[in-house]
């Protein structure tokens, strides 16, 4: 149970009160001794269903460990159901910006929406359900040969690679990166080309919307209520110049999509900002910042396509929602700028997902969905047996239907491609939090799905992962032999924890870039 959003104290009355209704002392005696028969585990449940599906997926007990339940995960639900100690101080550590807003949003209230005695009851039936420790992942015996020669790529003198963004150009070849408030173009001969400074982080790139590229900037990668994103006009011609901002204070963004909305011939922008506490989902009429229309109004917003799902010509919208109610929804477009949500997937708070693509698996017309979760730095940084690379299947109606999972801890990022050119697709996925204390488990973090057909696919894994952690992945022809390469980047938030991957692993070279080309195929 991640960042949980209360929606209001009278709606969260509900359950006490159809509570106090069926079991009110007026009603015939039996009704009140079957409550008070109820075993512990049972009123826990039953106070747990009604309790966390206000803002979220019912998590099970199974999901987490009792240790992680009950010293990290059921302590901050206890603070944002209003129930404190007098050792809680939820909003130390924050900024005065942040404090303002997560007060303003009741995130953690000043009074009780529970009573003491149920809160205890629905502790209990967390860490009495739950497990000592998770299960392991099991993954398949039969391991493949890596098909990619790695290439470090190191730009500049900096020792603490902070990779945020990968975009390969197809039409020049050029790779661009951005590492903290640099962004670079290289070559495919490894050269600089040009290079920009920028006020935050990059973390979207697009150059295909028009004349110059368009490049989107988080204000800050770290949880935040600081609205310092940009979005902005990328000057090619100019290589120490950063660029021209269109959209700016915006709520920590992380990617952007372009299409023709409401079929004015004008093009349209949905912009994902993720945010911390808050955050939304909205697109922007004819890219004019005072033309907003909010599709969600709740952070966590990860990715979005634009694409007409139901082949009624009419774009529509689709996106990954992450933090406390995790889902894929579709927006239907339904004409003169109005939008039917439909969430097609739903995952738990612990799920962590992270990132999406459409692609057709089995070849039927339709689109399928690959989907990674290993979202795992909030209250549960234990390894999750469920975090991993799944495939949904199609039924033609954009129903969709689990077909595949590949357990990989903490997955960061999926892209499916027909790597060996067989008519199928393949799939290449990496880790950003792997464990650097198991060092088989790091060792795995950069991983190859060759699909043998039928969503049988053979797994195998880059030795030379451990020397970073990927945040970014790219596909593309880098070095022109016609063939697909993938680029990982490394990101390292501080020199402490370089040197905790370097006590673990004992390697000291971390370059910014991993390139992969084609070896064995």
């Amino acid at each position: 149970m991640k960042k949980v959003y209360i929606f209001g104290f009278i709606y969260s009355l509900f359950p006490i009160l159809v509570g106090f209704f069926v079991y009110a002392p007026w009603k015939e005696p039996v009704a009140v001794s079957m409550y008070k028969k109820l075993d512990q585990d049972y009123s826990g449940k039953q106070l747990a269903t009604q309790y966390c599906v206000m803002c979220h997926m019912f998590p099970e007990p199974s999901l987490l460990d009792k240790k992680t339940w009950s010293e990290n995960v059921l302590p901050d639900m206890r603070m944002r159901m209003g129930i404190r100690q007098k050792e809680d101080k939820p909003f130390d550590g924050m900024d005065s910006i942040t404090a303002t807003i997560a007060k303003n949003l009741n995130i953690y209230p000043d009074k009780p929406m529970l009573s003491k005695g149920d809160w205890d009851n629905i502790v209990t039936y967390y860490v009495e359900n739950a497990p000592n420790k998770l299960p392991l992942q099991k993954k398949e015996t039969k391991k493949g040969i890596f098909p990619f020669k790695p290439q470090f790529i190191s730009i500049g003198d900096n020792t603490l690679p902070q990779v945020t963004l990968l975009k390969f150009d197809q039409k020049t070849s050029d790779l661009y990166v951005g590492d903290y408030l640099n962004l670079y173009a290289l070559k495919n001969t490894g050269e600089l080309r040009k290079s920009w400074k920028l006020s935050g982080p990059a973390v979207h790139l697009d150059l295909e919307g028009g004349s110059t590229p368009l490049l989107l900037t988080i204000g800050k990668v770290a949880p935040s209520e600081k609205k310092t994103g940009t979005l902005s006009h990328l000057k090619t011609g100019e290589g120490f110049q950063e660029r021209t901002s269109m959209f700016t204070n915006l709520h920590r963004p992380v990617h952007f999509s372009i299409g023709d909305l409401n079929m004015d011939k004008k093009k349209d922008i949905v912009i994902c900002s993720f945010g911390n506490y808050g955050g939304k989902l909205s697109w922007f009429n004819n890219f004019d910042p005072s033309k907003e229309h909010i599709l969600r109004n709740l952070p966590g917003a990860t990715k979005v396509e634009i694409k007409d799902l139901n082949n009624d010509n009419k774009p529509d919208i689709i996106a990954l929602m992450a933090q406390a109610y995790e889902q894929v929804v579709i927006y239907y477009n339904k004409g003169n700028a109005k939008f039917d949500e439909k969430p097609v997937l739903q995952f738990s708070p612990v799920h962590g997902a992270n990132y999406f693509e459409l692609a057709d698996f089995n070849k039927d017309g339709y689109d399928d969905l690959l989907v990674t979760n290993g979202d795992n730095r909030d209250n549960s940084t234990i390894d999750k047996p469920y975090h991993g690379i799944r495939i949904y299947l199609n039924d033609g109606k954009n129903n969709f239907k689990q077909a595949y999972f590949y357990p990989m801890y903490d997955c960061s990022k999926a892209m499916a491609r027909d790597f060996d050119n067989d008519g199928d697709l393949d799939i290449v996925a990496a880790s950003f939090y792997n464990g650097y204390s198991d060092l088989k488990k790091t060792k795995e973090s950069v991983t190859y799905l060759s699909n043998k057909g039928n969503l049988n696919f053979l797994p195998s894994y880059l030795p030379e992962a451990v020397h970073g952690k990927w945040l970014t992945m790219e596909v593309g022809d880098f070095n022109k032999d016609n063939l697909l390469d993938v680029m990982l980047g490394a990101c390292i938030f501080n020199f402490s924890e370089m040197g905790n991957v370097m006590a673990s692993t004992g390697i000291s070279t971390f370059p910014q870039v991993l390139l992969l080309t084609q070896n064995n195929f």
